[in-house]
């Protein structure tokens, strides 16, 4: 039996960036995101015995790809959209089948760098990785440095979303480094985390997408399959995405305050995947 859809609230989930360092401490920044591990290959080994399964092997989403991403209220399969972005918690085994029946390919939404209070497995974050609130009710930064205390936990809910037949994760909350978590992160830290989260997908099978974090696009694109991105066009960013499209890769696209004949023609130009969407995600959408 599936859990009723989890509580969300009307606050859109980009959020603010802290200024871009000048100077010396830029320099500093920019080195240490330089020197961070090399990303991950396909066909590599996990660490536990695993083989990474190579990238021809996952479903890898190509640019312009309509999709639908809703995260509350009862799912709407009646969308005529090819990928589904649903909560990996809400929806299990027969939803996701009927979502492939349907022809849909179908994402799973899981926050990896963000505490909730609410998930059945909240307890087994130890108070020690649990840091400020991410300006959402109930939401905490995790220390992502702590990848021995973080990796076998978000290991289980990838294990999840894999045993429910999803073709790809959604990982929230994969910029903590530039917000004010409690935690003195560094862009380095933030690149190993993100790193370590694409390898748990790739090792179960399962493609994976960057979430905002623009700033590190550069260093990452390589370790992704897609991209989602929250409202760069009313920030004026979507250019920043580009290099997932020159890979050949899709970038998922909303808008929360624009309408859509603010944002189409940019998005249809740089073959964004784009949707305006009210911030509480429901079925409701408009496409370009």
């Amino acid at each position: 039996m599936e859990r009723p859809a989890s509580p969300r609230r009307l606050l859109p989930r980009r959020l603010r960036r802290a200024p871009l360092l000048l100077g010396v401490a830029g320099l500093v920044l920019a080195l240490a995101t330089a020197c961070g591990p090399a990303p991950s290959g396909g066909g590599e080994d996990g660490g536990d015995g695993t083989k990474d399964r190579a990238a021809g092997e996952r479903w890898q989403p190509k640019p312009g790809t309509d999709w639908q991403w809703q995260l509350t209220g009862r799912l709407d399969r009646g969308v005529d959209a090819p990928v589904y972005d649903i909560e990996g918690f809400d929806h299990g085994k027969a939803t996701v089948a009927g979502l492939h029946r349907d022809g849909r390919k179908v994402i799973c939404y899981l926050s990896v760098g963000a505490w909730e209070d609410w998930r059945p497995d909240a307890g087994d974050f130890p108070k020690s990785v649990i840091g400020r609130s991410n300006g959402w009710k109930g939401e905490r930064w995790l220390d992502i440095r702590k990848l021995d205390v973080l990796e076998p936990l978000l290991a289980k809910r990838f294990d999840m979303c894999r045993d429910r037949g999803y073709d790809a994760i959604e990982p929230d909350n994969v910029d903590g480094y530039a917000n004010r978590s409690g935690f003195p992160l560094t862009a380095a830290d933030q690149l190993r985390f993100n790193r370590m989260v694409a390898r748990l997908a790739h090792e179960r099978g399962m493609a994976v997408g960057l979430k905002n974090d623009l700033d590190q696009i550069p260093q990452l694109v390589k370790d992704f399959d897609f991209a989602v991105n929250e409202q760069c066009a009313q920030y004026g960013e979507c250019d920043r995405l580009t290099p997932f499209i020159r890979a050949g890769k899709a970038v998922f696209h909303v808008e929360y305050e624009l309408p859509t004949d603010r944002f189409c023609a940019t998005s249809r130009k740089l073959k964004l995947s784009s949707l305006e969407k009210e911030m509480d995600l429901t079925a409701w959408r408009r496409t370009c």
